[in-house]
């Protein structure tokens, strides 16, 4: 079978044990036998869809394409590769209660901030979080939260999670 993935799925492909694979950022250009994206990618050839959000996506997302793989991984090898990122293994397997109010701009930053325990409302909050690439749409002033999104960030899930939940854990 021949796997294609894009670049920001690849880390969780090469953990889960996937060696032989295209990487393509647009796989339907690819000629394969399955592609491996995220959830909102829309490609015409079989696809295995992931999220990789929240510390507890990537780890579903790892296991999920390990069994793909037919090299499923145990929790425990999965566990493993958050032992550099403290701040995700704190939120893999808790949930957390802040009380903050906030309003959110983007449907994947709602599971982020879900995850580190605010409240989404849409008016009377306390910050407004956005992505990026929102910055000329938000009609607030105040109280704004940046998250980057995909360009200037790095393709590594734990890295890029790290960031987003160090931004988020400074507001608390």
């Amino acid at each position: 079978m021949k796997i294609i993935t894009t670049p920001m799925c690849e880390e969780i492909v090469k953990l889960a044990g996937i060696t032989d694979y295209a990487l393509n950022k647009f796989p339907d250009e690819e000629a394969g036998d399955l592609a491996i994206v995220l959830s909102e990618s829309k490609v015409e050839m079989d696809s295995l869809s992931i999220k990789i959000n929240t510390p507890s996506q990537i780890f579903e997302s790892i296991k999920k394409v390990s069994r793909l793989a037919g090299n499923e991984l145990f929790d425990v090898d999965v566990m493993s590769f958050f032992d550099d990122y403290e701040i995700l293994k704190k939120y893999l397997n808790s949930s957390f209660s802040n009380n903050i109010n906030v309003k959110v701009y983007s449907e994947f930053l709602k599971d982020i901030v879900e995850d580190v325990g605010f409240n989404i409302v849409s008016d009377d909050y306390k910050y407004v979080i956005y992505p990026d690439y929102l910055k000329d749409t938000v009609k607030e002033t105040e109280n704004l939260v940046e998250i980057p999104s995909h360009n200037d960030i790095s393709k590594n899930p734990f890295k890029k999670a790290e960031l987003r939940y160090g931004i988020l854990e400074n507001l608390i």
